[in-house]
């Protein structure tokens, strides 16, 4: 069967569009042009969503800002409140400058400075002083390890703290009955406890051979050693038995006097500190 059309028909035909692959997508473009649209108007009449207000809520901090603000130690630590408490500091002249914290080899280290202020790093396990070794070091203080007994040692120490006897026990007495405390020792105990002889060179003195000697107090506590040489007390060079003189005057009423010490072939600094009178 064949369909025929008459010249009406085939004039209303040649009137219609072509139709191709090129024409079609155009038309598909438009139908999603068309969509899009209607969703931004959409969005545009109705700000709430079908999950409620779309605006964000507001932050609520419990309880007043200042009061969190006096609360928070940057340096963490006194811990929470229910456990805060007074940290126990080491009584020894020593400032921390900073610490380096290295758990993956265990070669944390710290800048430490002594009485003299010459700053140096130590690493864990090494020595500061005689007989004070750097055990354990944090972010913001160090442990130390003193004859045995651990002391710490804080980066800011602004905060009230108890400082700690050679003994370890706050304001307890030294061993074999001396007065000595963590504050310091009696001036009187430089001679009682400290055995001083000079060491003669070129005709001159030029230092004090030290042993320990009666309950050895004050020569545990300032770090000596049988056979050290004290080559200057307060600055100055020794000059002889005399200067232990000098120093019972100037620091009759406490304070630390530093000295400088050869042991073998190194040269140490350390410090006396001198409790005031009772």
């Amino acid at each position: 069967m064949r369909l025929t059309f008459d010249a009406r028909a085939r004039r209303i035909l040649r009137r219609l569009p072509v139709i191709t692959i090129y024409s079609a997508a155009e038309l598909a473009l438009m139908a999603g042009l068309a969509v899009q649209c209607a969703r931004l108007i959409w969005v545009a009449v109705t700000p709430v969503s079908p999950l409620g207000e779309w605006r964000p809520v507001p932050v609520a901090v419990a309880g007043a800002t200042a009061d969190i603000l006096r609360g928070f130690d940057p340096f963490f630590r006194l811990g929470t409140p229910a456990s805060a408490g007074p940290a126990t500091v080491t009584a020894l002249q020593l400032t921390l400058f900073g610490t380096r914290i290295d758990d993956a080899t265990g070669r944390s280290s710290a800048i430490l400075a002594g009485a003299d202020s010459v700053q140096r790093s130590v690493v864990v396990g090494e020595e500061i002083q005689p007989g004070v070794k750097l055990k354990a070091v944090a972010f913001d203080h160090v442990t130390i390890d003193r004859g045995g007994v651990d002391e710490d040692l804080f980066l800011d120490q602004s905060d009230a703290v108890a400082p700690v006897s050679p003994t370890g026990a706050p304001g307890g007495a030294i061993g074999g009955g001396a007065s000595a405390t963590g504050a310091g020792i009696q001036i009187g105990q430089l001679r009682s406890d400290i055995g001083f002889i000079p060491r003669i060179d070129g005709g001159r003195v030029s230092g004090l051979t030290v042993r320990s000697q009666g309950s050895g107090a004050a020569f545990r506590q300032a770090g000596l050693r049988d056979g050290d040489v004290v080559t200057s007390i307060g600055g100055r060079p020794v000059s002889g038995p005399a200067d232990l003189d000098r120093v019972a005057t100037d620091f009759a009423k406490g304070g630390n006097v530093p000295i400088t010490v050869e042991r073998g072939t190194d040269t140490l600094p350390l410090a006396i500190t001198i409790a005031p009178p009772q």
